[in-house]
Order: structure tokens, then C-alpha cells, then sequence
């Protein structure tokens, strides 16, 4: 896309606004490549059916196809899509409709770039004859092209305590690279932890489930859709999620300093997911403003 193009286009994208519409509809509305981030959770097959009225598993692939060629579209080549989504059980087995999507998604020119793992801290308890608690979903990552945006140090995490004890007496092997047995491709050489104080996190992301928020049949809590943003955005870019909800990947952008795009089916959910961005505002202007007055 060339310099004239991209300006014509900002010109025309309007951000920090939740369209109440059909997402296929408003995507189609939406400039070319104009968003560096989509992060959404769309209904999932033959689930909220008194919310969205439910999407049978055989159908989903179809139904969601159109939609992600929409999203290719308008995301930047540099961005990323992160699409929260889970399997269903139907006739006492698992449905391979997300598996099928996963390969309609590559067919349609995206590259499954990884796979992260949203552990639900609080999953409720419960009884099932054949399974355990269901206290997992999937973070599917895509991007348009190898190299992408990704700010890796945005969201490391403290080294542990493990360190302390293991660091203490370091052995010859510890202090080269040590290739994986299972020539996984993936070496570590333990000398290189020596001093540090943060490290890199795993592609399991432990955050509980939203229990706040009483208004909407599944919101996913703002600390998943903020891990994202920071790790693949920078200040100033637009986040876009074509499911939104009750806000809370728009709430999660506005507080990083974001701008958002979305859109919502359910005039019910628009208007409360405006209530929670202007909630949320004003408690960013004011921390804002306590922490410029701290400084003073």
C-alpha cells in the first residue's frame, strides 16, 4: 500500500468507537490494512444461543470464513489476529470445528503463528462422567507475513525464586549451550540467568475469568486482552475486535493508551460497553492526574 493510499485511509478510519452492527457488515466499511492489532472472541459454535442465537459446529467454518477474510484486510502487515476460541463437546466427543478453521485460516493465506494457552485460575467446579473441568481455552495467534510487530519485554515476568538455589553452583554444562535431547531446536545455557531479576514468560497465561462484570453472558477478563495488546502494540496503534461484547478488549486499549475499533450485534451490549469505557476513562484521568500532581 503506497504513502497516498495509507494517508486516504486514515483519513477515513474513525477509532475509539463501537459500531452496533453486524461484524461482517461494519469490517466491510473499514479502510485497508488500518488496524495493528485484532484480539476477539467470537460466539462460539451452539454456545450463548439466548445471547447470539448459536452457530452449529458443522456450520462455523463457513459462517467465520467470510469474516477472516474481512479482518486479513484491514490488519496491517505488520499486525497480529489473537482469536480466543474453544471446542465444543457435541455427542460425547470433542468437535474438530476449531481445528477445521485453524487450516480453513492458512488455505485463506494466514500463517498459524502460534498458540497460547488462557489457563482459567477460577474454572467452577463440576461433574462430568467422561472429563474433568473444562479450565482452558485457546489464544490462537496469526499473522499476515513472518515478521510482525512484538515487544517481548512488555510483558516479562520475575524469574522466580528457583533461581536463588539453582544459579548458586553452576556445572560445566550449565555454562554452554546444551542442545535439547529430543532435538526440539531449543537449547538453553543456564549461565545466562546469572543476575537476572525478569525473564520471558511461557505461552500459558494463568488469569482468572471475569466475575465482575454481571451484564454479559462470557466477558473474558481485561488482563487477557492487555497481555496482547502490550506484547503487540506500541502507544497510539488501533486495536480492533469485531466481537465486542460488553468493551472489555476496548477498555483494556483505552487504559495502554490505545485506540480501539469495534463492533456489536447487540444494541444492549453497546450501551454497556460505552458505560464501561466512560467509567473506566474517567478512572484513567484521574489516576492521570494524581500521578501528575505526585510528581509536581
Amino acid at each position: 500500500m503506497n504513502a497516498d493510499i495509507s494517508y486516504l485511509n486514515n483519513l477515513r478510519l474513525q477509532t475509539d468507537v463501537i459500531h452496533c452492527g453486524d461484524a461482517a457488515r461494519i469490517l466491510r466499511t473499514l479502510p485497508d490494512e488500518c488496524v495493528d492489532l485484532i484480539v476477539t472472541s467470537p460466539p462460539y459454535a451452539d454456545s450463548r444461543k439466548h445471547t447470539y442465537g448459536g452457530i452449529h459446529p458443522d456450520q462455523y467454518v463457513e459462517w467465520f470464513l467470510p469474516i477472516g477474510a474481512e479482518l486479513k484486510r484491514v490488519l496491517k502487515p505488520t499486525g497480529s489476529f489473537v482469536l480466543n476460541i474453544k471446542e465444543r463437546v457435541v455427542n460425547g466427543e470433542r468437535h474438530t470445528y476449531v481445528l477445521e478453521l485453524i487450516i480453513a485460516l492458512r488455505k485463506q493465506g494466514w500463517l498459524w503463528t502460534e498458540e497460547y494457552c488462557w489457563h482459567k485460575k477460577n474454572c467452577y467446579p463440576g461433574k462430568w462422567p467422561n472429563r474433568f473441568r473444562d479450565s482452558w481455552e485457546r489464544c490462537i495467534h496469526f499473522t499476515r507475513q513472518k515478521h510482525f510487530k512484538m515487544f517481548q519485554d512488555t510483558v516479562m515476568v520475575p524469574t522466580g525464586d528457583w533461581a536463588q538455589s539453582r544459579l548458586k553452583r553452576l556445572s560445566k554444562t550449565d555454562l554452554q549451550r546444551d542442545e535439547s535431547k529430543v532435538e526440539s531446536g531449543f537449547g538453553k545455557n543456564i549461565s545466562n540467568w546469572v543476575g537476572r531479576d525478569m525473564a520471558y514468560p511461557t505461552n500459558v497465561l494463568n488469569m482468572a475469568t471475569e466475575c465482575s462484570n454481571r451484564g454479559h453472558s462470557a466477558t473474558f477478563p481485561v488482563a487477557l486482552p492487555e497481555w496482547f495488546i502490550k506484547l503487540f502494540t506500541e502507544h497510539g496503534d488501533v486495536v480492533l475486535d469485531p466481537f465486542m461484547g460488553s468493551g472489555t478488549t476496548a477498555v483494556a486499549a483505552q487504559h495502554l493508551g490505545r485506540k480501539y475499533i469495534g463492533s456489536e450485534v447487540l444494541e444492549e451490549y453497546c450501551r454497556l460497553a460505552e458505560e464501561r469505557l466512560g467509567i473506566a476513562g474517567k478512572q484513567l484521568r484521574l489516576l492521570q492526574e494524581t500521578k501528575k500532581y505526585e510528581n509536581a
